[in-house]
């Protein structure tokens, strides 16, 4: 496979962990709250970039300065602000609804990209897949033809992970501008210990230490492993091509949704969802 293939494989496989996480994350909420799970997923999230490190004999954690700054914003904007809010929007709203607006990040990252990734020119290809997604995004999120003329389809909850959304490409930019050369089991590895740091300490002061469920162990691995694929393919293919890739975890997760917790899908939603399959088409193929 080319190294264009390669990323958009990478990608897709992210793809399918970020809607495994969520369903994990609602069964997790059993007998915890969003504050414990978020540390838990933080922790074993590192906890797995060690592994791949190891796997991969990259054991060298020295970074630079200027590096480690970049590292410290990842950490902040990516983990401590956008995936906290992320997850306590899940308490608010079905688990399709949150990750399909969570990754209509393409939008964000051609707004900000286009001023900072200079050598990210995006072709008629790039264009028409963004477009799709962004129509199935809209369709999934309204849910009905009445809503969608009603203009029903940003609840708070949606706003929310709306928010996130647009931190997660910040910090995709920032990645991809400074820390392009670096291991992704590295990045995720210290994206997720600076702010297991901060969690682990709430936890501390709050005499919540501790491991509620299996659920919130597994969602810091699936978390893990598809953050490393996600910075596997953000280093081959252009940013935006990364984040409108990402919209084809909505099929997944209206799939497991639909399966695991009971949630019914619209007819429209399933339009949408369909239309995920042409964006990628577009998206994937070569200049």
């Amino acid at each position: 496979m080319n190294t264009k293939h390669i990323g958009v494989f990478s990608i897709l496989l992210a793809s399918i962990m970020w809607a495994i996480e969520p369903i994990f994350v609602k069964l997790s909420y059993e007998n915890s709250d969003f504050v414990q799970t978020s540390s838990i997923r933080a922790i074993f999230a590192a906890l797995t970039a060690v592994l791949y490190l190891i796997i991969t004999k990259k054991m060298d954690f020295r970074v630079s300065k200027k590096e480690f700054s970049k590292l410290i914003y990842i950490a902040v904007i990516g983990v401590l602000f956008a995936d906290f809010i992320y997850l306590y929007a899940l308490t608010k709203i079905p688990v399709v609804n949150a990750v399909v607006i969570a990754h209509m990040q393409p939008i964000f990252i051609i707004l900000i990209g286009y001023l900072i990734l200079k050598q990210d020119k995006l072709t008629i290809y790039d264009y028409l897949g963004i477009f799709f997604m962004l129509i199935s995004g809209l369709l999934v999120t309204s849910k009905t033809i009445e809503n969608l003329f009603l203009l029903r389809f940003c609840s708070y909850g949606d706003l929310l992970v709306l928010t996130a959304t647009i931190a997660w490409a910040t910090a995709a930019i920032v990645m991809r501008k400074y820390l392009r050369e670096m291991h992704a089991g590295l990045i995720t590895f210290y994206r997720f210990l600076i702010s297991a740091v901060f969690f682990i300490f709430y936890l501390i002061l709050n005499n919540n230490i501790g491991i509620s469920n299996i659920y919130q162990m597994v969602v810091g691995i699936i978390v893990g492993v598809g953050t490393i694929f996600y910075y596997e393919g953000l280093k081959r293919i252009k940013a935006a091509q990364v984040g409108g890739l990402e919209l084809s975890t909505p099929f997944f997760a209206a799939i497991l949704g639909f399966f695991i917790l009971g949630e019914k899908i619209t007819i429209m939603q399933i339009t949408g969802i369909l239309l995920l399959f042409f964006g990628i088409y577009y998206l994937s193929k070569r200049e």
